[in-house]
């Protein structure tokens, strides 16, 4: 290390001493340096000799402390830079002092942002950029206080190009002229991780009240057609949980080099073009970014140690969503395959890693976005209810969200609130050591509730008559779902014989899918038969898609197949993805 951390393993920040509590950003887009120019002021809470921030890859101006409204420049110190948490900056703070103003640029290879040439974009017609500010990827385009144990308001003024629109996680008017000068505010204090800004020609489709969908112009239509649901989401997950507490709740289609599904950024949640599939048939991802309106936002965890406390608790609230929305069939089917996901992609995790209560000190946060967070985080909750009743345990939720909003949580505070709340109000249900046990032992406890969804029986069915010498077009699949589909793919075995996939390619066009997650299953399985009559679609599909979640595993495989291929396609790719999804790629597809 080149830096001592604090008490966030992943930041440098003395938020113990003095923490920020309001940003005020004014900041130039300039696409043609590729840089955010401009200042940020930070309003302080606390008293201390000097302030530390997070800092990576900023060209610094000048530096003020002002006391007594006074700006007075004041000595400034970058330490040595770390390649994971960047630079450590100490700001001195002469006695007064409660606000610090900071000129400074972002770099081109900013990690938080992406800049993208029209040709990169849906319509080809005006560049794009959009930030992604978690874990730690703020402190690239803001110095501040980079840790989620820090809530703080902000304000900001942007310019840009005119005829742009500009949009952050902040209040955002959709009657906006696009004339470069806009101006936000965050009223409710927030982590920086979901600081957010985002500005391309995008337009904007209301699909209720207080909610509505920005997307470039030739996506609008489709998007809004897709994300129909998105108001009466909002009812149900008030009705479970209690009022949302953000005002408006919009939506953002960015362009495909996106590097995750979505973003929780609040009041405008961003999303990957790959879930708009034409049938509303991944809409689950909505209902995760909205259920983070509670988990995640609203009570956040305290370091990155914690996550599955942002993440497992909204996969959870997600799962309920859907079956309110659509019917406990469908959430059945989504919570099976991501039980089954989960267990098939343990021996892959390290078995330090397969905790709930991570340590991930000396590392990068991004190492705990495993579905051990969401999927195992979300099976400890599933316990709790299953063992204690709805009755009892949705109640205790609600609690859980109202006793700590807008505040920060680790794991033992989860601890302390169910021992309170569910073991002892309810003694002989559960004990505290079947708890623990999801909590700092590895795999999946004994006892852990396990899904069987009916309908995915006869999928099961269909596909074993046909690997017995069934005809393929009597598979009656007229009426399946993606997560039927899915289920189909996932359970051919694993030494299916090519020509089999072949006549399954002609019977489905699975290589023409639209459906994004249908595509990815099928490529992931045509990759590990060494399908090759597929591998021009799989080209088509990396050099369109960015999204890490379906280019990682696939250039895995490939790599592992054919490297000679994944390097050619990757070189082809790389251009385009996200500085998250280069450096994940990069690790796998090696010269």
């Amino acid at each position: 290390m080149t830096a001592a951390l604090s008490a966030d393993p992943h930041s440098y920040a003395n938020f113990s001493d003095v923490r920020v509590r309001h940003a005020e950003l004014d900041l130039t887009v300039d696409f043609d340096q590729k840089r955010l120019q401009g200042f940020v002021e930070l309003t302080l809470d606390g008293a201390a000799p000097e302030l530390i921030l997070d800092t990576r890859d900023l060209d610094l101006g000048k530096v003020y402390a002002i006391v007594d409204g006074d700006y007075r420049l004041t000595r400034a110190t970058l330490a040595q830079r770390d390649p994971i948490f960047g630079q450590k900056l100490s700001i001195a703070l002469p006695e007064g002092a409660d606000r610090v103003r900071i000129h400074y640029a972002t770099r081109p290879e900013a990690s938080g942002l992406q800049w993208l040439s029209p040709e990169l974009t849906a319509d080809k017609r005006q560049p794009f950029l959009f930030s992604q500010s978690q874990a730690i990827h703020a402190r690239s385009w803001v110095p501040i206080q980079d840790t989620p144990a820090v809530r703080f308001t902000y304000g900001a003024r942007i310019r840009t190009p005119k005829g742009l629109l500009a949009r952050m996680s902040a209040e955002n008017d959709p009657l906006d002229a696009a004339d470069g000068d806009y101006r936000f505010l965050m009223r409710q204090p927030i982590p920086s991780y979901l600081l957010a800004i985002a500005v391309g020609d995008i337009k904007f489709a209301p699909l209720g009240e207080r909610s509505g969908i920005y997307a470039e112009p030739s996506v609008l239509d489709a998007a809004a057609y897709e994300f129909a649901d998105t108001e009466r989401m909002i009812e149900i997950a008030e009705k479970l949980y209690g009022p949302y507490r953000w005002g408006r709740y919009d939506l953002l289609v960015l362009p495909p080099s996106f590097p995750f599904g979505g973003m929780e950024n609040p009041r405008l949640t961003f999303l990957t073009p790959t879930v708009i599939a034409g049938d509303r048939s991944l809409v689950s991802l909505i209902a995760h970014e909205l259920a983070h309106s509670w988990s995640g936002n609203l009570v956040t965890n305290a370091t990155w140690d914690h996550f599955w406390l942002n993440e497992g608790f909204t996969t959870y609230v997600e799962n309920r969503i859907i079956e309110a929305a659509f019917d406990a069939e469908r959430a059945d089917m989504e919570r099976e395959l991501s039980e089954t996901e989960l267990v098939a992609g343990m021996p892959e995790i390290a078995t330090s890693d397969q905790h709930l209560r991570l340590d991930l000190r000396g590392r990068d946060p991004d190492d705990g976005l495993t579905d051990i967070a969401y999927t195992k985080g979300m099976l400890l909750l599933r316990f709790l209810e299953t063992r204690f009743g709805r009755e009892r345990f949705d109640p205790v939720l609600r609690a859980w969200f109202d006793e700590n909003a807008f505040g920060t949580v680790k794991t033992d505070d989860f601890l302390v609130f169910v021992e309170q709340k569910l073991l002892n109000a309810y003694p002989g249900i559960a004990t505290h050591t079947e708890v623990l046990a999801f909590v700092d032992q590895p795999a999946l406890p004994e006892h852990t509730p396990r899904t069987t969804a009916a309908r995915f029986a006869a999928v099961d069915r269909a596909r074993n008559g046909w690997l017995r010498g069934g005809d393929p077009a009597a598979i009656d699949s007229s009426q399946w779902t993606t997560q039927e589909w899915l289920r189909f793919i996932e359970g051919l075995p694993g030494d299916i014989a090519i020509e089999q996939l072949a006549v399954l390619d002609a019977r489905f066009k699975f290589q023409s899918s639209g459906n994004s997650e249908i595509a990815f299953a099928w490529y992931a399985k045509a990759i590990d038969r060494n399908y090759r009559d597929a591998f021009p679609a799989i080209e088509r599909f990396l050099t369109r898609v960015g999204r890490r979640k379906f280019v990682l595993p696939l250039f895995t495989d490939l790599f592992a197949k054919d490297a000679e291929f994944a390097r050619r396609v990757y070189a082809k790719a790389r251009p385009g993805y996200h500085p998250i999804t280069r450096a994940s790629v990069d690790a796998v597809v090696r010269p």
